[in-house]
């Protein structure tokens, strides 16, 4: 059962949250099943610059902002890339 209603619109940083509170390294399947357990598979997702994203979508945009840290097989992110805004 999800844990927040499907059609839920959802900051970045949250996703950002549920990563580092999880202590897990991802994957890019892992993050997008975890992402649509916690806020469902038809949430969207946006950031303080852009918005109506797909977890998928919302993955390639924290990608390329440099919000991802390389970690063994995967990556994880850290507290000091979250912006405070």
């Amino acid at each position: 059962m999800n844990e927040t209603k499907n059609t839920e619109s959802v900051h970045g940083h949250e996703v950002m949250q549920m990563m580092i509170a999880s202590g897990k390294t991802w994957t890019r399947e892992s993050l997008i099943e975890a992402i649509h357990q916690k806020f469902g598979a038809t949430a969207c997702f946006y950031t303080c610059s852009c918005d109506n994203m797909t977890a998928a979508e919302l993955m390639d945009f924290l990608e390329a902002r440099g919000k991802f840290v390389p970690r063994g097989d995967g990556f994880t992110t850290d507290e000091s890339l979250v912006c405070n805004h």
